[in-house]
């Protein structure tokens, strides 16, 4: 809890003196103002969070915590649970979805195995284990509140360990066979909804199945009876280890003044512990896209977040963050490369 609690005394506001110095730079570039919409918001904000209006986001990284659920032996989920292994070791050769994309935008791809079912021995593949998956929130609590709190400083040291290397750009990603499970669960814990209203297909569950899944986060809702207004105990009763550690990452990007990329539905729910536990994290957030889940659309409208595109996608992995990567990037280029009216000598009229 030490290593928690120094963190959250360091999450400040955003500087509203480079934000203004940003908006006015912005207002005077050679272009109709709001022309260039949210890249214009996402300028605003990067100056915010960096305190320098020409804010660079030029050192990328992805940070992927991998762990298993519980619940998924509640027939939650359509594919068998040593996919997360699988995944894991996959993630540190490149080969996978977040990993393309990672290429793409010249970002470092940082694996974590957070509480994946069996042990993990690959090259590339950072040990941070709290145990083998969650406990069945189904019968009981998914983990103690001493593991949930574990889990979220885990986050923490594996991105502040990252800023420490410089990265000025973090995207959260995830593997966890049954998350979409334990996200559906804390989105509805804390936004008081029926899980029957948002609970989606996941990895491909077959629609027939949709009413037993919600059924079960029903349930474990009702046994657990998780607090909304604490963060760490929804965590605990009907989270993953996953989803601390990527609560922890935003937590710590948030401390360090370094703005995160929120992917889909889980990357959501971590979100919602996150600024649970501290409401001034929300302000270094960049929502990346609109998932194809439903409950991850819900989960960013209770965060008041707005998606910046819509391509239907519900890969996970942080694979929506990295691809925001680009625009994120192309407001501070919008920033420094642009002229204003004035430097180019168009006088306009009213």
């Amino acid at each position: 809890m030490i290593i928690l609690n120094e963190t959250l005394k360091k999450i400040g506001y955003l500087e509203k003196e480079a934000m203004e110095q940003a908006r006015r730079r912005v207002d005077a570039l050679v272009k109709p103002p709001g022309s260039l919409g949210r890249l214009e918001e996402l300028a605003v904000q990067l100056a915010g969070i960096s305190g320098n209006v020409y804010c660079n986001v030029d050192n990328k990284v992805v940070i992927v915590m991998a762990a298993d659920h519980g619940v998924y032996h509640e027939g939650v989920a359509p594919n068998p649970q040593i996919i997360t292994a699988i995944q894991t070791t996959n993630f540190p050769k490149g080969i996978t979805g977040v990993c393309a994309f990672a290429k793409q935008t010249g970002s470092d791809v940082v694996v974590v195995d957070i509480g994946v079912a069996v042990d993990i021995d690959a090259p590339g593949v950072i040990n941070k284990k709290i145990r083998y998956g969650t406990d069945n929130m189904a019968k009981g609590p998914a983990m103690s509140r001493e593991e949930a709190i574990r889990s979220i400083e885990v986050g923490i040291e594996v991105a502040t360990a990252e800023i420490k290397k410089g990265k000025n750009l973090i995207g959260t990603g995830e593997m966890g066979i049954s998350n979409t499970t334990a996200s559906t669960a804390i989105i509805a814990a804390i936004g008081g909804l029926n899980p029957k209203e948002i609970v989606g297909v996941g990895a491909g569950l077959s629609v027939e199945k949709l009413s037993h899944k919600a059924s079960v986060i029903k349930g474990a809702i009702e046994l657990n009876q998780p607090n909304p207004h604490d963060g760490i105990d929804v965590l605990a009763k009907v989270g993953g280890f996953e989803i601390g550690g990527m609560a922890g990452t935003m937590i710590a990007a948030a401390a360090n003044r370094i703005p995160v990329v929120v992917d889909g539905i889980i990357s959501t729910a971590a979100a919602l512990i996150a600024v649970t536990i501290e409401p001034k994290t929300k302000d270094f957030l960049i929502p990346s896209h609109s998932t194809a889940e439903k409950g991850g659309r819900i989960g960013l409208e209770l965060l008041g977040l707005k998606p910046m595109f819509d391509l239907g996608l519900r890969l996970g992995e942080g694979s929506g963050a990295v691809l925001a990567f680009n625009f994120v990037e192309a407001a501070t280029f919008m920033m420094k490369e642009m002229i204003t009216l004035e430097e180019s000598g168009i006088v306009l009229h009213n």
